[in-house]
């Protein structure tokens, strides 16, 4: 079951990453009523990892209680966990270093060399156990309360790519071998476990993009257009600039403007 779709659209990238900062905290905070823990999914990417480093400066930050809050995320590089190019890394440098989190409530996917030493399948195998854990009930992935995903020129999101053998895995993680872009190696919630989100936010920036963005919202397949098949619960935001939201037709674009937004 899935719930309404809603496209925003801001100025450009900067004013994007600063808004989505501003959307989290509310988000998280409205999660957290009652002292209820809430959960992220993180993705990366240049405006996700903005978008963290925008939350970090904001005083803002101090209404979220950081220490009940689970932070998972949405796919890795399967490299070593020193690496810059881990997803995990940037989102610690930019943010989650400078806050007050619960360590036994970060969970990190698996990295070169670490308890699966080189088995990317071992640490995906690993990682959708601990998703279970966390489930309720039955479940086999939690319900998160915010889900962020970015979104590559040719429709990918997380390290699921058009046309391939992870656009049609069912299961909530797996790992993915020969990757149409560096590193080839990955680990990466599948569409069982991304569409376990009550808020899913697409986060995409760019012209380049343009053109996935307008199959997306026009119908398209997931196999074809993996981005097409993010779908929240209760809520999937498509949050664009301009440029990303360039060849969405006039009339939709007037329909799903929300207007008043800087």
């Amino acid at each position: 079951m899935t719930g309404e779709r809603t496209v925003v659209v801001h100025p450009d990238a900067t004013v994007l990453a600063d808004a989505v900062a501003a959307r989290l905290v509310t988000a998280l905070v409205d999660a957290q009523v009652g002292g209820v823990a809430a959960s992220v999914v993180l993705t990366g990417g240049t405006v996700g990892i903005e978008a963290l480093a925008a939350l970090r400066a904001t005083p803002a930050r101090a209404a979220v209680d950081w220490r009940n809050l689970d932070i998972w995320w949405g796919d890795e590089r399967f490299v070593a966990a020193d690496s810059p190019d881990r997803n995990e890394r940037q989102a610690r440098g930019a943010l989650l270093d400078y806050v007050d989190l619960d360590p036994s409530r970060v969970h990190p996917m698996g990295a070169l060399g670490g308890p699966d030493d080189d088995d990317a399948d071992a640490a995906a195998v690993r990682y959708a156990a601990e998703l279970a854990a966390s489930a309720p009930g039955s479940s086999t992935v939690p319900l998160f309360d915010v889900l962020m995903l970015g979104m590559g020129p040719e429709g990918h999101i997380a390290s699921i790519f058009p046309e391939s053998p992870a656009a049609r895995d069912e299961r909530p993680v797996f790992a993915v071998h020969g990757c149409p872009k560096p590193p080839p190696t990955r680990v990466s919630l599948g569409f069982t476990a991304l569409r376990a989100a009550q808020q899913v936010w697409m986060i995409v920036a760019g012209e380049d993009k343009a053109p996935a963005v307008a199959l997306s919202l026009s119908g398209a397949g997931r196999v074809q257009v993996p981005a097409a098949g993010a779908l929240g619960r209760r809520h999937t935001l498509w949050l664009l600039d301009e440029a990303a939201a360039s060849q969405l037709p006039e009339g939709q674009l007037r329909t799903l403007r929300e207007p008043g937004r800087a």
